[in-house]
Parts: structure tokens; sequence; C-alpha cells
């Protein structure tokens, strides 16, 4: 996607949200929205969603989708971030839904999202979620394992309903990411295997049901994925599955989805592949998959979660304390961390900054970003190169739409920091900051 907005000066070009400038104060601005005007608004740490990004990555999507296959559906990831505003916005964009939870399902209802355009997924989705799920006239379910495939299908019988779903397969592919978000692998909780013969016979009781109709399959291979081999590979097992399928029992595909995974960038060394490039790999190891066994081009469904609203999506916050230890490190701690961002604790996960109120200023001293909460482990950013950070400067942390808050806490009783949609120089607060009284909105008098 291009930079138009960029100025010469912009640090981070290709991370920072597109609509990213510098004004003559040396002040990030956003949309047209100067970034410590919002902070001293709205007090810190907050997050900025810079709705343009949104809009423009949505669009390269579709674009880059429908130009190498003929049917194609882009559903957002919601779990990698959703709010009502959110729902409301991709339902502008013509982009559906992958959900995983009753409370997703009633988000981004909330925001005006249509049901038929969401696929529900999850390992161990309950019945009262199936019964929400079909009451609502969710597009489709992908069926994750024989319990629920039982639960479903009553559900669906009760109601007299033929509810269309999707299998998950678990192909048995290395995605090469982290341990913890690679869910191609037999050993995954995620799916019904190949191996053993799962995932073939619940074809065969779905091709028998009255209930339920069965469109296709469904993989996901982890995330973020970088390379694109394990597409290839991935597709490559799941068209001789759905071949086997149509010459041992009759069942034929007519939708196929590769999952999501496609990868964000989060610091200037490790750029992820365009788009395009996912695009391309997608539709051509699918075509020569369809050539070779003699089966039809279903419609695809991508599912992009992260690199959707990870870009769009900057946190900020202000600098208080700072521990200087001669020989060893400084830390520079802020007023958020682990509680608002807790993949650097939990993966490692790395991310870089600039300081919104000083952006032309050269870098001085390399230092580590330290979050607030007690935990050793609550450092943002072990080790960057910026100006000398003093009490009161802003740190802005890009790449932080995606995960980032769908994965907060409470942690310390923290607060949770608001949220602002940016657009055409206006800021929109689309969630205010938790109160102390919120804290103990759910607890009963003693």
């Amino acid at each position: 996607m291009g930079d138009a907005y960029s100025g010469p000066e912009l640090p981070l070009v290709g991370l920072l949200p597109i609509t990213a400038t510098i004004d003559t104060a040396g002040h990030l601005l956003v949309a047209g929205c100067d970034v410590v005007a919002l902070s001293e608004e709205h007090g810190t740490p907050f997050y900025l969603y810079d709705e343009a990004t949104i809009r423009t990555i949505c669009r390269e999507y579709r674009s880059a989708f429908a130009e190498r296959l003929p049917r194609v559906r882009v559903l957002y990831a919601a779990k990698a971030f959703l709010n009502p505003a959110l729902a409301g916005l991709l339902a502008d964009e013509g982009v559906g839904m992958d959900i995983v939870s009753g409370g997703e399902l009633w988000v981004a209802q909330s925001g005006g999202f249509p049901a038929e355009q969401m696929a529900f997924h999850g390992n161990n989705k309950s019945e009262i979620e199936l019964t929400e799920a079909v009451e609502a006239g969710v597009g489709r379910i992908i069926l994750d394992n024989e319990h629920e495939l039982g639960l479903l299908e009553r559900i669906a019988a009760e109601r007299g309903v033929r509810q269309a779903v999707m299998l998950r397969v678990t192909p048995g592919i290395d995605a090469h990411t982290h341990t913890k978000t690679t869910t191609g692998l037999v050993d995954s909780k995620f799916g019904l295997p190949l191996v053993g013969g799962a995932a073939e016979a619940a074809v065969v009781r779905l091709r028998d049901s009255e209930s339920l109709d069965l469109t296709g399959y469904h993989v996901h291979l982890g995330s973020p994925i970088f390379e694109m081999q394990p597409y290839e590979a991935g597709i490559a097992v799941m068209t001789e599955f759905a071949a086997a399928m149509r010459d041992r029992h009759g069942v034929t595909w007519r939708e196929f989805s590769p999952g999501g995974g496609f990868a964000l960038g989060y610091t200037p060394d490790k750029p992820p592949p365009p788009i395009a490039a996912y695009a391309e790999t997608i539709a051509t190891a699918l075509r020569a998959g369809c050539a070779q066994h003699g089966l039809p081009l279903p419609e695809v469904h991508i599912e992009p979660g992260r690199s959707v609203v990870g870009r769009a999506g900057v946190a900020v916050y202000t600098v208080g304390a700072r521990k200087e230890i001669p020989g060893v490190r400084t830390y520079v701690s802020v007023d958020g961390g682990m509680a608002d961002n807790i993949r650097p604790a939990m993966y490692g996960s790395a991310y870089t900054a600039v300081v919104a109120n000083r952006m032309r200023d050269a870098a001085e001293e390399t230092v580590a970003i330290a979050g607030k909460f007690c935990e050793s482990g609550d450092v943002l950013i072990k080790e960057i190169a910026l100006p000398h950070l003093q009490p009161g400067d802003l740190v802005a942390l890009p790449a932080s739409g995606a995960y980032n808050l769908a994965m907060e806490s409470n942690y310390n009783l923290a607060q949770r920091p608001p949220v602002l949609f940016l657009r055409d120089g206006a800021a929109r607060l689309v969630r205010r900051r938790q109160t102390y009284r919120d804290l103990v909105a759910l607890e009963e008098p003693l």
C-alpha cells in the first residue's frame, strides 16, 4: 500500500499509519490529529486507530485476491481486535468477519455487522454459543471436532434449519512461526487430523446429515507467517484430500479457506511480504492443485486479522521514572505495559518506538522501555536508541493495533485505556478509559 501521506522526515514508514506526518513543532500527527494534543485531552496511556489505514488494507486484500481468483471472501479475524466502531467500519468496507466466541458475535452485531457475513471458529464452542450462532443466522460455522458436530446437528434440527458448515482440518504442516501460535501441526488442539481418519469420518457423517450442509474445508497454519511455502504445502494437502473425499464419498467442495496468518511488520528489520505475494501464492497453488486432481475451483475465504488493524494502531504512553545502571542498562518507565500489551512478556514480541512530542530529535541513548506493572518481565522494548527521554515525554509504539487490546487485562487493577478512531483531522472516542468504579462493577456486595 502507498505512503502518500508520509513526509520525508517521517521515521518508521511502513510501520506507522499511512496518514502519519510530522508538524512544524516536531509532533507526530495521525490523520491530521496532533498526538500530543490528544494526550493532553484524553490522558495516557491511550490507543489511536487510523481509519484510513484500515480501509486501505481491506481494499487491498479484496483487490489483490479478486484479481487472481473468481470468487473470494475476505473475513476479518476479529480475535485480533474488535469493538462496535470497528465492526461498523468493516461492514462499510464489505468485509466479512471470522469470530471465535459468543462475545465477539454480540459485539459485532452491536456495531451493525450482519451475522450472515460471519464465520464462527473455535475448538470448544459451547452449546449456548452454537445456539446463539444458529439463531442469529451466522453464515458459516467452522466445525472443529466430533463433539461440536453432534451438538450443532441437534441444535439445527431442533430449530428446523440446515446450517452451512465448513470442516476444519489439521493438515500436519509446520508454518515456521512461534510454537504458541502454530496451529497446523498434527499435535494441535485445533481441527480434525487427516492422520487416523478423523477428518474423513466427519466428512461422511456430514454427507449424510439432514441438518448440516458441508460447503468445504478450512485450514489455518498459524500466525504470523512470513514464508509462502506453508501455504503451498497446505493447499497441496487439502486439494488431495478434497479429491479423495470426492472419489471415495461423492463429496465435492464448494468452498475452501487457507485461513489467515498474514504477517505484520512490527520492526523495520522484518517487513512482511506484500499482500499481493500471499494472493499470488494461494491462487497459484490452488489452481495447480485443482487442475491436478480435476477439482472445481472453490470459493476462497481468507482471514486476515493483525495485518488489517496492526499498522493502524498506535499505543501512546507518558515517560515517568528513569533507572540508570552504569555499564548495564538504562530503564525508562512508561505509564502502561503488560496490562495493555502482554505480547512482549508472553511471546517475546519485538516493538519499536518514536518520541511523539520530539519527532525530529536525534537518537542520543540506548534504553529499555519498561512498563509500570509488578513483574520483571514487563518490558515493552528491551533495547532501543531514542532521544534522551525525560519525564513527560510521549513514547508511541506503532504496529499496536492487533492483539494488544484484545489480550489486555486489569492486572494490578489497572484501568483499561481509552481508544480513539481518527479520520480527516477529527478524533472520535470509541471507548472511554475505565474508572475505579468500573473495576468493582461486577462484584457482589458483602
